[in-house]
C-alpha cells in the first residue's frame, strides 16, 4: 500500500455520488409530477472501501498510481426500478444528461452473466468542481429491479465469504434462485398495467385522505371548531365506509370553508 492520503483521495468520489443521488433523486421526483408514474423506485449510493479498491487493482493489474482510471467503480451509484422496461427507459434518460458524459455500457440483462447476474451499467465521466478546480470522476451507475438487486445483494455476501470460489452446490441453487428472480421480474411486467392502477388508486386515496385531515386542523387553526369537530366526524363515517368519492367531496368541503375563514380573518 502505498502513502497516499485515502481521505483526500476519496473525497472527490464521496461528493460525485452525493450529487448523482440528489440528482437522480429530482429526475424521479419529476417524472412523478409530469406523469404520475416514475421509473425509478429508489436511489443509492456508495464509495468503495479502501480494502475492496486494493483488491479490485490486484485482481485487475491497476498501478497504484492509475486508480483513477483503472477502476471504473470507486464510486457507484444504484437505481432500482420495478420493472424490466423501466431500466431501459432510466437509461435512455440518463445518456440525454449534458452533466455528465457517458463512456460506455453493459447490457448484463440481454447478456447476463454465467451465475445468472443480471443488471444495466453505464459508465459515465463526472465533472466534481474541487478546491483546485474541477475534476472528471468516473462514476459505475447499476440499474436493477428490486428481485434483480435482492438476488445480487446475496450473491455478493457469498462471494466476499467464499472469496469468489463458491462451491459447486451454491454455485448451481444460485443460478436457479436468478432464473426464479427473472421469472418474478416477467411476471410483474405481463401484470404491470394492472400493478399500476392499483398504485395510482392508493396513492389517490391517500391524497385525499391526507387534504381533508390537513384540511380539518387548518379549520382548528383558525378557530372554526364547530366546523373542524363536523367534519371530523364525517370524516370518520366516511372513512369507516371506505368511500373514498364521498372524502373526496368531504375534502372539497373543508377547502371552501378553510377560504371562507381566511377571508374573514382578512376583513
Amino acid at each position: 500500500m502505498d502513502g497516499r492520503d485515502w481521505g483526500l483521495f476519496l473525497q472527490p468520489y464521496e461528493q460525485a455520488v452525493e450529487e448523482l443521488k440528489v440528482k437522480f433523486k429530482t429526475m424521479r421526483t419529476e417524472l412523478k409530477l409530469r406523469e404520475a408514474y416514475a421509473p425509478i423506485e429508489f436511489v443509492t449510493g456508495r464509495t468503495k472501501r479502501i480494502s475492496s479498491i486494493l483488491e479490485k487493482a490486484k485482481r485487475l493489474g491497476v498501478a497504484s498510481d492509475q486508480l483513477d482510471t483503472g477502476i471504473e467503480d470507486i464510486a457507484g451509484i444504484r437505481i432500482m426500478c420495478q420493472f424490466v422496461d423501466d431500466i431501459h427507459r432510466v437509461a435512455g434518460l440518463i445518456r440525454t444528461r449534458r452533466d455528465l458524459q457517458l463512456v460506455y455500457e453493459k447490457d448484463y440483462i440481454t447478456n447476463y452473466k454465467d451465475s445468472g447476474y443480471r443488471s444495466y451499467h453505464i459508465i459515465v465521466k463526472y465533472p466534481v468542481q474541487t478546491a483546485l478546480g474541477y475534476k472528471d470522476v468516473l462514476a459505475e451507475i447499476q440499474i436493477r429491479t428490486l428481485a434483480m438487486n435482492f438476488w445480487a445483494t446475496i450473491e455478493h455476501s457469498l462471494n466476499y465469504k467464499f472469496k469468489e470460489s463458491l462451491p459447486d452446490d451454491v454455485r448451481i441453487r444460485l443460478k436457479k434462485a436468478a432464473e426464479a428472480a427473472f421469472h418474478l421480474d416477467t411476471e410483474m411486467t405481463s401484470i404491470r398495467q394492472e400493478i399500476l392502477d392499483a398504485q395510482t388508486e392508493f396513492e389517490e386515496q391517500s391524497n385525499v385522505v391526507s387534504r381533508a385531515l390537513n384540511g380539518i386542523q387548518d379549520l382548528y387553526f383558525y378557530n372554526r371548531v364547530r366546523e373542524a369537530a363536523q367534519f371530523q366526524m364525517k370524516f370518520n363515517e366516511l372513512f369507516e365506509q371506505e368511500d373514498y368519492p364521498g372524502l373526496n367531496g368531504l375534502a372539497t368541503d373543508i377547502g371552501i370553508s378553510i377560504s371562507k375563514a381566511k377571508r374573514s380573518g382578512q376583513s
